[in-house]
């Protein structure tokens, strides 16, 4: 049985969707991930749901794909679909030995190592998920995904000092990088991510000083300061958080615009005990593919 998320929990949840509004992720690995955890885009109650006759026929798919691959191990048409069959029957464990088939051959497309690193964070290799994501940084240090995955992670591990130390080492780092490779890091992405990081702490001044200071770097920057406007809320500061929504309203694209007003509405009182206090934050994963 699903258990009701606190409103601490849903704030942490909806500012991960902000700090990578605009990042995209293999959209394969989102919609099946969901389906056997959990996660940000995802209802508590979320299950995967396919017939027997979709079974059957995924398994066929998935056979022929595997004879393929003992034939020709190169192939990458059949690796892909492999790996696609596997994660549409939930055997995330059955996608590692693609997955890394994939990214051998592929060396300039990081989106198979995260996607591989995914992968092992799912069977619980979290040291193999945290190499993969470091690689990736290593190769693109402005990678966002890899950079969201790494410290989700470490958060996951009990480490949130570590994630904001790797957050806080990219930011110190991000302008002099920049100078040599234009917008390389997304020094904003960056500090929303610092700030989810914080805010799942509950550590809200802060979050809130972090926010500030994007908005002071990108005065037309919409996610801080929707961001901001959140935290007042979840706090029940009505009057600060009520000009920072009208704000982000209208600073962020027509898309967001409805999504922001629904958020701005008054919710419901949080129960006395919605959530244990033994819980271990979490952020979100995988990443939002909302488009900017």
């Amino acid at each position: 049985m699903s258990q009701k998320r606190s409103p601490w929990l849903n704030l942490v949840l909806i500012l991960a969707v902000l700090a990578f509004v605009g990042f995209s992720m293999i959209p394969l690995i989102g919609s099946i991930f969901e389906g056997n955890e959990p996660t940000a885009g995802a209802s508590p109650a979320a299950t995967p749901t396919i017939s027997s006759e979709q079974q059957a026929k995924l398994e066929a798919e998935a056979k022929g794909y595997e004879l393929v691959v003992q034939r020709e191990p190169n192939n990458t048409t059949a690796l892909r679909g492999l790996v696609e069959a596997r994660l549409r029957l939930g055997d995330i464990k059955g996608v590692i030995s693609p997955l890394e088939q994939l990214a051998k051959l592929n060396p300039d497309q990081t989106d198979y190592v995260i996607l591989l690193a995914q992968a092992k964070q799912q069977v619980g290799d979290r040291e193999g998920a945290a190499q993969a994501y470091r690689d990736v940084l290593a190769s693109e240090q402005g990678n966002m995904n890899a950079l969201q995955g790494l410290v989700s992670l470490l958060v996951q591990q009990g480490r949130p000092e570590a994630a904001i130390g790797e957050l806080q080492k990219k930011l110190k780092t991000a302008a002099s990088i920049n100078e040599f490779q234009p917008d390389t890091i997304d020094i904003v992405g960056v500090q929303m991510l610092l700030g989810q990081v914080y805010a799942s702490q509950k550590r809200y001044t802060e979050a809130l000083t972090v926010y500030d200071e994007a908005i002071k770097s990108n005065e037309q920057a919409w996610r801080p300061v929707l961001a901001k406007a959140l935290i007042f809320k979840q706090q029940g500061k009505t009057a600060e958080a009520e000009p920072l929504f009208t704000k982000a309203i209208s600073l962020a694209p027509a898309q967001h615009k409805d999504q922001i007003k629904q958020l701005a509405t008054p919710s419901e009182q949080p129960e006395p005990n919605s959530s244990s206090t033994n819980e271990k934050p979490e952020l979100s994963e995988p990443l939002p593919t909302v488009s900017p």
